[in-house]
Order: C-alpha cells, then structure tokens, then sequence
C-alpha cells in the first residue's frame, strides 16, 4: 500500500522547522553563557606574556568582539573572572584606559601557582626573537627562579647564536667604500648597525672583533650562572662557553 503525499508547501514547513532547530542547537553549542566565578586572583595584578592569546574582548567568550591584541609586557588589573567556552577569563584593566576580557592563560604573575614553571616551558618552546623577549621577560618576574640556571644558559646560547647572524647580515650591509670614505673608525659602523636595535632594547651587549669582523655576546647571562649559581649544573657549562668567548674575542 503506498502512503499518500505530502503536499509540497507542509514538506517545505518541515526542512525549515528541522533547520532552524538545528542551528539553534549549533548556537548553544557554540557559545554557552559565560559563568562568574569566585576567584583568589581578583584584585591582584598581573603581566600580559602569551600575545598569542592576548586578545581582548567584550565579554568573556571566544566568539565574543574583539577590542585589541594587548601586547606583550603590558600591567593589567585582574577585575572579575568567569567561565566560558571551556577557558577560563579575566575581567582586566590597563593604565592606558582599555578594560574587557582576556583569556586568564595570556598573563602571567607570582600570584597564582604553577605560572612560574608554566612560563619557563613558554620560553623553551618559543622560538626566534621571541624566545629571547620571552626570557628577558621571565628573568624580570620570577628574578629567584629554580628555573632561572637553565634559562640563563639558553638565553647566552640564543644571543651568541644572534651575533652569529648579525654578523654575516652586517658584513654583506655595511659598504667598505662609504666606511672608508667618511673616516670613522670601522668598528663604530658595526657597533650602530640598525640590526642591534632591538636587542638593545632588551639590554643585550654585542662585542666587537675589528680582526674578523663579528659580533659576539657578551657573555652576562653565563657570568651570573657562575657567580651566583656556582653548585648549579649549568655553571660548568657557562665556565666553557665564558672560556671560548674569550678565544673568540681574541682571535686575530
């Protein structure tokens, strides 16, 4: 026996119900009410370092509008906290004015537990400049650190890995004609080479070999391994590397 038809306009009322039913349930899926929570971190300070997650929003929610990306290093003052979209979120406000919402693992502190080791994983994983920022970064929060040998050794290796670089784009940049032309000493073109900038504004100093024309650390991260870490297992290492800087510097 054959069922009988369904009459075109009752078959269209019914996709669009079935539809409609369906991105709703999509919707609530999606974005769930954001839920306050109580929080020991409210009222404390902390410092945006995560820029990959740094993105402030109006509300606490990952489809929520964005205001902007906070840059790394920035204060922030933690307002209120809730739940949602299966993160966690800080309500926030800067010196500069701006206030939102911020996902609470974009910032660091020594407020709440396991940040510490939590950023030291950060810098062992980044890479790049940023790896380096990272690190400058630590040293300034967490100045005590168990984890600080280890990151010292890492940074002294990423700056001389730099001068390395720098020493190559340095050579092929700075003309030898125009250097002799103008009389200046040969060493104070390499040592205002635009490419330091940026480590500068990190406190870096590069040295100089006027005989071979490179860069090269100067070597305070290894230092203070060995002057203030001296039973450290890192400090015979920095011993080496201080040892071959030397060698370096002096090579003719």
């Amino acid at each position: 026996m054959k069922l009988p038809h369904l009459p075109l306009s009752l078959l269209l009322v019914f996709v669009c119900l079935f539809s409609v039913d369906a991105q709703k349930r999509r919707s609530g899926n999606r974005a769930k009410a954001p839920v306050p929570v109580k929080s020991h971190e409210v009222g404390r300070s902390a410092v945006v370092i995560d820029e990959t997650l740094s993105l402030l929003r109006t509300r606490p929610s990952l489809f929520a509008e964005s205001l902007q990306r906070m840059r790394r290093g920035r204060r922030v003052q933690i307002l209120g906290a809730a739940d949602a979209d299966g993160v966690k979120f800080f309500k926030i406000s800067a010196a500069s004015g701006y206030a939102g919402w911020l996902q609470s693992d974009a910032v660091f502190g020594k407020f709440r537990m396991g940040d510490e080791e939590r950023f030291a994983q950060l810098v062992q994983a980044a890479d790049g400049f940023d790896q380096i920022e990272l690190a400058d970064a630590f040293f300034a929060m967490y100045p005590t650190s168990r984890f600080r040998p280890p990151i010292l050794l890492l940074f002294g290796d990423l700056v001389e890995n730099a001068a390395a670089k720098l020493s190559k784009d340095a050579n092929s940049r700075l003309s030898r004609r125009e250097m002799a032309a103008t009389g200046a000493p040969v060493h104070s073109y390499y040592l205002n080479f635009n490419m330091l900038d940026r480590y500068r504004r990190t406190g870096i100093t590069f040295l100089f070999n006027s005989s071979t024309r490179n860069f090269h650390y100067d070597g305070a991260s290894w230092k203070e391994i060995v002057q203030k870490f001296p039973t450290s297992s890192e400090a015979a290492e920095a011993g080496r590397r201080l040892d071959s800087l030397r060698v370096k510097l002096d090579k003719q």
